[in-house]
């Protein structure tokens, strides 16, 4: 990504000390999903939560969909969630990428290391 995403998505996140998982972080963001239940049902299809850091989450889904265009895991997982998504494939499936793309980026904030490509790629 560039350097106007990643200094965007480190200055919305702060210290990244404050999430405990990126679970958490992922919700700041607004990239997680309601929940529906009730008794022993549970609703498998919801959608995204409303609220949010926007500023945020227009970071992560502009700079995973720049990662999933150059990226090859990235982009087979994306793929992967466009070909088993029936509605509105590309916003969820960039969404779902999107939640990849944040587990990466809290792993490498909290271990204060780079982002180094697989090799062979």
């Amino acid at each position: 990504i560039g350097p106007v995403y990643a200094a965007g998505i480190v200055a919305e996140i702060g210290d990244i000390h404050r999430f405990k998982d990126h679970a958490a972080l992922a919700k700041f963001a607004g990239i997680a999903w309601t929940k529906h239940q009730s008794g022993n049902f549970t609703a498998a299809h919801t959608h995204l939560i409303k609220f949010g850091n926007r500023y945020l989450r227009y970071y992560i889904m502009e700079a995973t969909n720049k990662v999933r265009m150059h990226d090859h895991e990235f982009k087979r997982f994306y793929d992967l969630k466009y070909s088993q998504t029936p509605k509105t494939p590309h916003k969820r499936a960039l969404a779902l990428t999107a939640r990849k793309f944040v587990r990466l980026v809290y792993a490498l904030l909290h271990s204060n290391r780079l982002y180094t490509p697989p090799k062979g790629e």
